[in-house]
């Protein structure tokens, strides 16, 4: 589907792929809270995360944000908000608001000065009017789910005096008068998930709305950073072993020298190089699984996770395209589509780079 606006169209296979994953009931298995060792339920989420995006780290994604909206609902206390999209058998899509046009990982270095310079202005921001606040301004294009979120979770600026640190978090029905979404984005990978910019004319929501304030917002923001990058290692582990099984298979098939290539010292130690490579990256994503399992997990053990298993995804899956030679340049093998879905990791949740060097003034 290159067009994402067919992906979110009306008959898209994508409706058909969500009901079938409501229908697993893997959702709630993996995050709920049922009483079971909780050590055995990060596993399972870890395990349901991997085996998706073994198959399409877009489509693993979307499904995991369909639930992303309900614990800020909750936070809320707003007792209509909970029963509209928070009641059982009600699926609720939705999607984390937070770059904007002029600001990427820069919202998110809360432990450099920058983050709390009064001079970097937001692009969105959310006035205090009455009982309600006023929400005007955009952010950018790379809102996950942003183009058919029932409810956008909105980190912006409330606080101007503090820059970006001056934030807060709000829950905003994406059906209120002022909330515009524009065409999604057309991107090079990850195409099955959808993003797109969400513009704000002037929009109101009642004062508990905003379920979190500048006192708390970048303590808030250090916690869903540190839950959303250990989530990525646990998707792009998938990644890395699909491009590794990918590769594995094609070897044992394609037939050069008269043998399969499988059977050539050059394909043998590459390939063993993949496999080590996407142990070690499961090893270290398990490890902060379990034990933020247990108790809340340090800032740089999530960033270390996430950015040596993105880099080890891309690595890896770049790895397999060489294997494949001149076939996996074409779109008759799928190992051209992971690449580009791998490389796409590096930037999102917060680019390698910059998430290193914030959770380096931790260590």
């Amino acid at each position: 589907m290159t067009d994402p606006a067919a992906v979110i169209a009306p008959g898209s296979r994508l409706w058909d792929v969500l009901d079938r994953y409501d229908a697993t009931g893997l959702g709630e298995a993996s995050t709920g809270d049922d009483g079971s060792d909780p050590v055995a339920r990060a596993r399972l989420s870890a395990a349901v995360s991997e085996e998706l995006s073994w198959g399409d780290v877009g489509l693993a994604i979307t499904c995991g944000m369909t639930r992303f909206a309900a614990p800020w609902i909750q936070m809320s206390g707003n007792n209509e908000l909970i029963e509209r999209y928070c009641s059982p058998g009600v699926r609720t899509i939705g999607c984390w608001a937070l770059t904007e046009p002029d600001h990427g990982s820069d919202t998110v270095s809360f432990t450099h000065d920058s983050f709390r310079d009064p001079q970097i202005k937001a692009n969105c921001v959310a006035r205090r009017d009455g009982d309600e606040y006023v929400i005007s301004g955009q952010k950018s294009g790379w809102v996950s789910l942003g183009s058919i979120a029932d409810v956008i979770t909105l980190f912006c600026t409330v606080d101007q005096d503090r820059g970006h640190s001056g934030g807060g978090v709000f829950v905003v029905p994406s059906d209120l008068p002022g909330v515009e979404r524009p065409r999604p984005t057309d991107k090079l990978g990850q195409r099955p998930l959808n993003q797109g910019e969400v513009v704000f004319h002037d929009v109101r929501v009642p004062a508990d709305h905003m379920v979190i304030g500048p006192d708390v917002y970048p303590m808030a923001l250090e916690g869903m950073l540190t839950q959303g990058n250990i989530g990525m290692s646990t998707l792009f582990v998938g990644v890395a072993r699909a491009a590794y099984d990918l590769a594995l298979d094609y070897a044992r098939e394609r037939v050069q020298g008269g043998r399969p290539i499988i059977e050539h010292q050059s394909v043998q130690s590459r390939i063993f190089d993949m496999f080590r490579r996407v142990e070690a990256a499961r090893a270290l994503t398990r490890r902060v699984v379990e034990s933020q399992a247990i108790a809340p997990v340090p800032f740089q053990y999530a960033v270390a996770a996430k950015t040596f298993v993105t880099q080890t995804a891309f690595d890896v899956s770049s790895a397999a395209l060489q294997i494949f030679g001149g076939n996996g340049l074409t779109r008759e093998y799928p190992i051209e589509k992971v690449l580009r879905d791998a490389r796409a990791s590096m930037i999102e949740d917060g680019c390698n780079e910059v998430l290193g060097l914030v959770a380096a003034v931790r260590l």
